[in-house]
């Protein structure tokens, strides 16, 4: 039997989170997406350890996607092969070739291209296998990233859900990690093995931006990152003015003037 050793602060948040939005049921099948960065390996980790720890039976299975970016990407992923092996959870690999997509998209977001194929394939593969389930690493992070990306760019309140049904498919995605902040798996993470990114836009991209802007605003308002994450939840929402009102709304009053 494997010795997890995942700290309990992190095993805490985990488990909080598949417990207050009900992640994980009896008899699941959770397809895995690990490319082997660091937060996908915490991912695949984790919930090998939560299965471990806990009483409720459920199956893991794990997927990369070789999005075609380098040509020696097929080799590198051999160490996640063999980080999956160790954890004993299948491992598959797909190909896609996304960088000839972003090439024939020149005309749009290329994280945004990126990520639509990604999700196609793990939505198609998680069929294939008989998976209920897909899991994600995004962390809570991402979520508080995406949330003020969400604002400057189009003035509305929104990120993604800690769970998400896809009827379509009939898939439920879930992200454990909701809790997590990126620095705590940094952390953790450094025994592990991990790839870099092939992404050819890694370290350019408006969520980098956003990062970047939030540590500095932090020197001048040290808890605006916590106070971002409170901000996602429903019950936040203090006194906002009304939806803009239609000519129709308006009419009755307008011609009260005249």
């Amino acid at each position: 039997m494997i010795n997890f050793n995942l700290p309990q602060i992190i095993f805490s948040k985990i488990f909080r989170a598949v417990v207050e939005f009900e992640l994980i049921d009896e008899g699941d099948k959770i397809l895995i997406g690990i490319s082997g960065g660091k937060d996908s390996l915490l991912l695949t980790y984790a919930l090998a350890c939560l299965k471990q720890r806990t009483k409720k039976n459920f199956e893991l299975v794990a997927l990369t996607i070789d999005p075609k970016f380098s040509e020696d990407f097929r080799e590198k992923i051999s160490a996640v092969k063999n980080f999956c092996n160790e954890l004993e959870i299948s491992h598959e690999v797909r190909e896609i070739d996304i960088a000839a997509l972003i090439r024939e998209q020149d005309n749009k977001n290329p994280c945004y291209t990126c990520a639509y194929f990604r999700r196609a394939v793990m939505n198609r593969v998680a069929n294939e296998l008989g998976a209920n389930k897909v899991a994600y690493a995004h962390h809570l992070d991402d979520a508080v990233e995406t949330f003020f990306m969400s604002l400057l760019s189009t003035g509305q309140l929104n990120t993604f859900q800690p769970k998400t049904f896809l009827d379509r498919t009939n898939i439920t995605v879930i992200r454990p990690l909701i809790y997590v902040r990126e620095s705590e798996i940094k952390k953790f993470t450094q025994r592990f093995e991990i790839l870099k990114s092939p992404c050819p836009f890694d370290g350019f991209t408006n969520r980098q931006r956003v990062k970047n802007l939030i540590v500095e605003l932090e020197k001048d308002f040290p808890d605006l990152f916590w106070h971002l994450a409170a901000a996602m939840r429903k019950n936040s929402i203090g006194e906002l003015w009304d939806a803009p009102k239609t000519r129709q709304e308006m009419r009755e009053t307008y011609f009260s003037f005249k």
